[in-house]
């Protein structure tokens, strides 16, 4: 007598497809929330198990603000990841940004156009960044950058050219385009002697600016998923397809280095000194570094100034005190038609409110990602195990009440006036990064901020079209506001 049996049917597989799924699910979980070696830590629920909360606050532009509150309810440690760790003590800075622990892989993302050009922001290697540092950096010497001064004025001649025209049409300018147009030209003109041409145009050329806004969601998501990025916006088919948004800045360095292997009469803009540093050492640098190094400094130069200068002139409207004071220090001072970065350098309280605004508005809102090394390392007493990720927030830091005053979040350049307080805070302000992967633009940056709000509240006075109204400003990578337009009028003394 034979048995019959019945064969699996497809419900019964995709149940047991389903009970395997989820008791894998079920034991990651487990895993990471209570037996990981930062399971101690305290921090959102979200955070134990996944990245979940990191991707959830990026999405709603404010990551800044929730990593504040959690270091505010749980201390200087707070988990944040279910492998990474925000760090929200001063110490920090020495003890994980200036060592020489390698960075974390969500920076990879920053290789573009695509996956062949890994740039200095992109490179996670310690020893091999420090190398890509010293390949670039007699472009970014001050020595260097201030041979771009004359340059950088004739942007700033026709930046305010077009303002005299919105402001003769008594039409609003949005300072989150007309700062990113100067930006990308003073870019453009410093890094291969070309403006790109967005101040005389007065548009986004090539949507380069909205697409820079949707990288940052870009970058702040798929930086947890790293891996794909090469199968996306760092496919070079991407790229061959003309897809990448970054494209127009490519294909514009691209000419550029093209045209100097035909001419040799051409200033010695950064292109020119990283083509010299290649024929001195090639073994240590290929031409597409170039390429790479160009791309990250335009595309991020001109979004970070942009944002640190909305956020000046922002704060400068919402205390009157504060911009009387500036404006002051500034008429009394007789700068040139364009001021001088000399002359700038002799305003305390121009510096000052520079520096506040770096404080208060970091350009960049997210952690600074490094990773325990083999053996793991010690912060702040703890010990963290091997491939833990450690990560370093500049607003966390420029929030704290002990280091900056209990009104630390108050925009207050008089706290920089006092020369002994001032150098106290300098040790935990980190508005340029710190370490191997400090800025390497700073000096380009600082000269830009200066001059432009030197020339700016001498030469104009501005109001908000809706006086008051609050800005919107969303972090993903950067801080980036926008929806706050002014009117410009000429100062009647000008």
């Amino acid at each position: 007598m034979s048995v019959s049996v019945e064969e699996p049917t497809y419900a019964t597989y995709l149940k047991l497809v389903t009970s395997a799924f989820l008791a894998c699910v079920t034991l990651i979980f487990v895993r990471r929330r209570w037996f990981s070696s930062i399971s101690d830590i305290p921090g959102p629920f979200l955070g134990s198990f996944s990245v979940l909360w990191q991707i959830r606050h990026a999405i709603k532009g404010h990551t800044e603000e929730e990593t504040i509150a959690e270091h505010r309810r749980h201390g200087d440690f707070v988990r944040i990841g279910y492998n990474e760790v925000s760090i929200g003590h001063p110490d920090a800075i020495n003890e994980v940004l200036k060592s020489q622990m390698n960075k974390g892989d969500w920076y990879r993302i920053f290789s573009l156009p695509d996956s062949r050009y890994v740039n200095q922001m992109s490179e996670v290697d310690a020893k091999r960044h420090i190398t890509k540092t010293k390949n670039i950096a007699p472009g970014y010497a001050f020595s260097n950058v201030i041979k771009a001064e004359p340059y950088v004025d004739g942007a700033l001649r026709l930046f305010e050219k077009r303002l005299d025209s919105l402001s003769e049409a008594h039409l609003p300018v949005n300072f989150d385009e007309w700062f990113n147009f100067l930006g990308f030209d003073i870019m453009g003109e410093v890094t291969f002697s070309k403006q790109f041409g967005f101040l005389d145009q007065g548009r986004d050329i090539g949507g380069a600016i909205a697409n820079t806004r949707m990288l940052g969601i870009y970058v702040a998501i798929m930086g947890h998923f790293w891996w794909a990025h090469d199968y996306l916006l760092a496919n070079p088919l991407i790229g061959y397809l003309n897809l990448q948004p970054t494209m127009h800045i490519f294909d514009t360095a691209l000419a550029a280095v093209d045209r100097r292997s035909k001419n040799d009469q051409v200033r010695k803009d950064m292109i020119e000194q990283w083509m010299d540093m290649r024929k001195k050492h090639p073994e240590r640098m290929e031409e597409k570094e170039i390429l790479a190094a160009a791309v990250a400094n335009i595309g991020a130069g001109a979004d970070t100034v942009s944002a640190t200068l909305q956020a000046l002139f922002y704060n400068l409207l919402r205390n009157e005190e504060t911009l009387t004071q500036l404006r002051e220090e500034i008429d009394g001072a007789n700068l040139a038609e364009v001021p001088t970065h000399e002359e700038t350098q002799q305003l305390p309280f121009l510096q000052a409110c520079i520096k506040e605004t770096l404080r208060v508005h970091t350009p960049v809102a997210f952690g600074l990602p490094r990773v325990a090394p083999k053996g793991g390392v010690t912060v702040l007493g703890r010990h963290f195990d091997e491939g833990v990720i450690l990560s370093v927030n500049p607003w966390v830091i420029h929030q704290r009440p002990d280091i900056f005053g209990n009104d630390a979040d108050v925009f207050s350049p008089a706290r920089w006036m006092d020369p002994i307080r001032a150098r106290e805070m300098e040790k935990s302000f980190t508005a340029f990064g710190a370490g191997y992967n400090q800025c390497p633009g700073r000096h380009l940056a600082h000269m830009e901020l200066c001059k432009t709000t030197a020339m700016l509240v001498r030469d104009y006075d501005i109001k908000q079209v809706n006086k008051g109204k609050s800005w919107r400003f969303e972090s993903h990578f950067t801080a980036v506001p926008y929806d706050w337009p002014c009117y410009v009028t000429r100062r009647c003394n000008q």
